[in-house]
């Protein structure tokens, strides 16, 4: 006999289960409008791969994954996308999320399919791109990718594989009946499990309180290494690191996964999923939903086909608007009411909760905590919840960080107990929602950072090469230029001594100017007189000037152009034609200076 475990607080709420627990799985029928949010598990959103107006086959994928965490999405029936929009999904916010609609044709026609007979024939890698190419998350929880959760890292030993079949929630039986009816699934399922990551030992949980169950397991599981393990009644013996302590001893590190003790868990409804997905070919399309409460005449559970309008399920077990005080997913513990009866059904929703305002109440109003310290007795993960309602209240998150907030399950146990019916979980709730909110937040502006700073040095970096260009092209000019002047003969500058005496006539010009009628008269005269013998020298200075004027031009776009980085191919051009041009300065400089001396 195994050795069972306890683990820290836990309470017995009224389990509630018999209503919905005493007849068999019932298939609700194919609605006449289907809703596919793109997100139905912890991870990255899938990606549309139809259109509006294009016919679907059943289990034809309509999503594909995006990225390491994320699942596709399968049509659940045939018919036609209607739309790809936003629609109200179940969200505890009650926010509007990106959608496929599609309409049932009524054909139920599928899409080519075929599984594998036997599934050691492929390779566990094999294995684990058919589990998540059928779209498989979680069923019992949060909804994990199962393939992401079954991917091993290099190195890592998995020595426990354990099947939570524990189903602790009040109201809650879907996980009971499936193992009821399909035990067989649920142990081949496993063994699929159990060869990919190969444990020392296979473990399924079931609590005392299910002994159909667990005589369907046991005689599903005789001559196999899977042992099926009875554990006390107790909320929230269902968590997944309260299980790992119950059935091993062994407690999950605070922030970390039980594989990082050595230890991987499925719940009964992903191990059934596997097995359809493998032996038979088939995605994820449907599960087992419990619908219960008072305001329903027929509780009961049903097998229902993913995006199946909530409404539609709940007119299938005999629903009672008129007396309903809300419509809660999940259990009275985990749960959160429903905003609107047109969300979908999706992979996580094990149970439709429809109770009477006198089955369950509004609760009364909040009032001061009175420090009786019930809440830290009874809560599972061995937090302090007064705490960390308080530093909650502060929005001190820092503090919530360090008193270890992520580690809550949000089981609800602690408000359960609460003499001062404050909504605890709700707080935390809210809470791990504002972390993350920031956490992303920072994680934008750190990228933002470090993209401002990459583009910063890159500028700083460019600058640094254009500067190099110019310099070596300003040296390159200086050779030329030194090179023209030595085959002149002269040892000054052609171009600084060009600018040099056209400064020197600009300025001379500016100084000694006569009055403008006077020098036209002068010029006539000295025109007149000396027009034969001064024409060569005329010349000769009409072309000195045409040539100064050209250079100053061609030294004005070039300043430009490097003021403004223009091309370097433009600036070369430049360079080339001012050392052109300062070579036929210096000619007319000195055929001037010949009819001078002439």
């Amino acid at each position: 006999m195994r050795k069972i475990s306890g683990f820290h607080g836990g309470i017995h709420p009224a389990q509630n289960k018999a209503q919905s627990s005493q007849t068999p799985i019932v298939f609700t029928g194919i609605p006449p409008q289907l809703v596919f949010p793109l997100s139905q598990h912890i991870g990255s959103a899938a990606r549309p791969v139809v259109s509006v107006g294009q016919r679907v086959l059943k289990g034809q994928v309509i999503a594909e994954p995006v990225g390491f965490v994320s699942v596709p999405v399968h049509a659940s029936t045939s018919g036609t996308v209607r739309a790809i929009e936003e629609r109200v999904i179940a969200h505890p916010s009650g926010h509007a999320a990106p959608c496929i609609v599609l309409t049932s044709d009524g054909a139920d026609e599928w899409v080519e399919h075929s599984g594998v007979a036997d599934y050691r024939s492929l390779s566990p890698g094999a294995l684990l791109e058919r589990i998540r190419g059928a779209g498989i998350a979680g069923m019992g929880g949060a909804g994990f990718p199962a393939a992401v959760k079954l991917a091993l890292q290099p190195g890592k030993k998995i020595d426990t594989l354990i099947i939570n079949g524990t189903e602790c929630e009040p109201y809650i039986t879907a996980d009971d009946r499936l193992m009821r009816e399909r035990a067989a699934q649920v142990i081949q399922g496993a063994q699929i499990l159990a060869y990919l990551v190969a444990p020392g030992e296979t473990l399924v949980g079931v609590e005392d309180d299910k002994p159909e169950s667990l005589a369907a397991l046991r005689a599903a599981a005789a001559g196999s290494a899977i042992e099926i393990v009875e554990i006390p009644t107790k909320y929230p013996s269902g968590g997944e690191k309260q299980l790992v302590e119950i059935l091993t001893g062994r407690q999950v590190p605070s922030g970390g996964l039980p594989a990082d003790i050595g230890v991987i868990c499925q719940n009964v409804g992903t191990a059934a999923a596997v097995y359809q997905a493998i032996i038979h070919g088939r995605p994820l399309i449907s599960r087992i939903t419990t619908v219960t409460g008072a305001a329903v005449r027929a509780p009961g559970n049903f097998d229902v086909l993913l995006g199946t309008p909530m409404h539609f399920l709940l007119e299938r077990a005999g629903w009672d608007p008129g007396d309903r005080q809300r419509v809660i997913m999940g259990g009275p513990m985990m749960g959160f009411t429903v905003a609107s009866l047109e969300a979908p059904v999706v992979k996580t929703t094990n149970c439709l909760l429809a109770p009477t305002a006198t089955e369950l109440p509004t609760p009364p109003p909040a009032q001061a905590c009175i420090r009786c310290g019930m809440c830290a007795q009874v809560c599972p993960a061995s937090l302090l919840p007064q705490q960390l309602f308080w530093f909650a209240q502060g929005r001190e998150f820092d503090k919530l960080e360090q008193h270890n907030l992520f580690d809550c399950i949000e089981c609800g146990a602690c408000s359960w107990v609460c003499p001062s019916n404050i909504p605890l979980v709700q707080y935390y709730r809210a809470s791990k929602a504002e972390i993350v909110h920031l956490r992303r937040d920072s994680d934008k502006a750190e990228h933002s950072r470090l993209r401002f700073e990459a583009r910063q040095e890159r500028l700083a970096r460019e600058e640094q090469e254009k500067e190099a260009k110019r310099a070596a092209r300003r040296e390159a000019a200086q050779q030329r230029a030194k090179q023209a002047h030595e085959g002149s003969g002269t040892e000054e500058d052609p171009i600084q001594a060009a600018i040099e005496r056209a400064r020197a006539k600009q300025a001379e010009a500016q100084q000694g100017a006569p009055d403008a009628a006077q020098a036209a008269i002068e010029r006539a005269r000295q025109a007149r007189d000396d027009r034969a013998s001064e024409a060569p020298r005329d010349q000769a200075r009409l072309q000195l000037e045409k040539a100064q004027q050209r250079l100053r031009v061609a030294q004005a776009k070039l300043a430009e152009c490097r003021q403004s980085d223009a091309a370097d191919q433009v600036i070369e051009a430049l360079e080339a034609s001012i050392a052109r041009l300062t070579e036929k300065v210096t000619a007319a400089q000195r055929q001037l200076d010949a009819a001078q001396e002439a």
